[in-house]
């Protein structure tokens, strides 16, 4: 009788144990897809900033028309979407 219980608690042990090292990969796994995301987020701020400031340079120096310099922030902030599908896969 005592031996079957050793067992059992071997067992479970064993188990639990198991279960603990699937919970922790997958937290770790969880962390991995945050900080990726966090990167990807940043990324895409940094391209809309650079956006905003170019088309201002871009009609302060009225090198281009109103229509050229909105295409041309377009044109950056998809790169920077570009960039953060990049990071994200």
């Amino acid at each position: 009788m005592v031996e079957s219980r050793n067992g059992l608690w071997s067992r479970t042990g064993r188990i639990l144990a198991a279960a603990g090292l699937l919970a922790l990969s997958g937290a770790a796994l969880a962390t991995e897809q945050s900080q990726q995301r966090q990167q990807g987020r940043d990324v895409n701020q940094a391209a809309k900033q650079e956006a905003r400031s170019g088309k201002v340079d871009c009609r302060a120096a009225n090198q281009k028309s109103n229509s050229q310099c909105r295409q041309d922030k377009r044109d950056t902030k998809q790169e920077g979407r570009q960039d953060k599908r990049d990071i994200k896969y």
